[in-house]
Parts: C-alpha cells; structure tokens; sequence
C-alpha cells in the first residue's frame, strides 16, 4: 500500500483501526517436497504484533467434472494416503510452471489420470478450498464427449483406477455424503447450482 490512509475494500482504513490485512515482510520454502512446499512467511498484524504463519504452497489445480457420449461422469478411485481409505472422485491434478491455459492442463490431467480425453473443455467454477491453511486455487472445468482414447499416465505415487457412473448417481452420493472428497462435492454442487 503507499497510502495507509486511503480505504480498502478488503482491509479498512489504517486511521480508523479497523485493518484487517497483514504485511509481509519476507517470506521463505521451509519444506519442500513433490506436489507442494510449506512456505513460512514473516508478518506483521494490524496491531503492530511481528510472528510468522506457515502454510502450504502449491501451485493452481484443475478439476475436471468429465461427462461421456453417454452423459455418464468419468470418476477415479484413488488410494489418499493422508486419511487412509479409497477415496472416489473427480480427476484433478496440479498446473506445471509453463502452464498458461488451464484448459489444455484440464486436457492433458484428465487424459493421464482417466485415459479419457474430451471433446471440449469448459470453465465453470474457481474456488480457494483451504485458504486458511493452503494458497490453493482449484480451477473447475465441465469436459464433455469424454471417450478412452489414450492411456493413463501416472505419477509415482499415484493409485488410481477410474470408472464411470451416472450424473444423477454421483449427485445422490455426494447429496447423501457418501462422497467425502471436498473437491468433488463443491464442483457437482455448483455445476448443479449453474445448470439452466
């Protein structure tokens, strides 16, 4: 900011103490490790208070709802390691350094994780799941004309197996909470929010 005095839609005005943005004044990777650092950033709080915050560091995803010819949704079942269980959803992967079209990113993640690949590709939701915790921003796209043309492509430590099942289906299991990937509930939901 170069003038504390001026308003600020997000964080108030420095004279009327009603501030909420922190300032940073330098941050570093503490961690690092493949899909994410943990990034600790030096701040100062609207009172004056010096500490750091710690959170992680990851770069944008995409998230793909994927229908086939059919109107059938493209899922995976993937083993998630952080809670233990199998865990059914939407594709989703992260963006590379180069990526400037999330779009193609949308492509090629639902091609190397599913073996599908989509007719076309369009953006209907952005979302910051975890920003509490996380700099994540989870880009949302509908593919549709979803067919098994190429071959899964996975990283290291991926375990997945995908599958197909029917709009109204994933619907009912997400509005039934069988479905426990945030991911995957947020995107159906607001796809169904935005259908005509």
């Amino acid at each position: 900011m170069n003038d504390d005095a001026d308003a600020d839609a997000d964080g108030g005005t420095a004279n009327d103490g009603s501030r909420l943005d922190w300032e940073t004044t330098d941050s570093r990777i503490d961690y690092s490790c493949p899909g994410f650092d943990v990034r600790m950033d030096d701040v100062r709080l609207p009172d004056g208070t010096e500490t750091d915050f710690h959170y992680v560091d990851e770069p944008p995803a995409v998230v793909i709802l994927p229908f086939t010819p059919d109107g059938d949704v493209v899922l995976v079942e993937e083993w998630r390691q952080a809670v233990g269980h199998v865990n059914r959803g939407l594709p989703a992967g992260g963006t590379e350094p180069d990526d400037d079209d999330f779009a193609a990113a949308a492509h090629r993640e639902l091609a190397e994780e599913t073996g599908y690949e989509a007719d076309t590709m369009e953006k209907f939701y952005v979302a910051e799941p975890a920003n509490g915790i996380a700099n994540s921003v989870h880009h949302y796209f509908v593919a549709r004309g979803c067919e098994p043309t190429a071959e899964q492509e996975l990283d290291f430590n991926e375990s997945i197996r995908p599958t197909t099942t029917s709009y109204e289906e994933l619907l009912a299991a997400v509005a039934d909470n069988e479905i426990l990937d945030g991911r995957t509930s947020l995107g159906v939901l607001q796809y169904e929010l935005a259908r005509p």
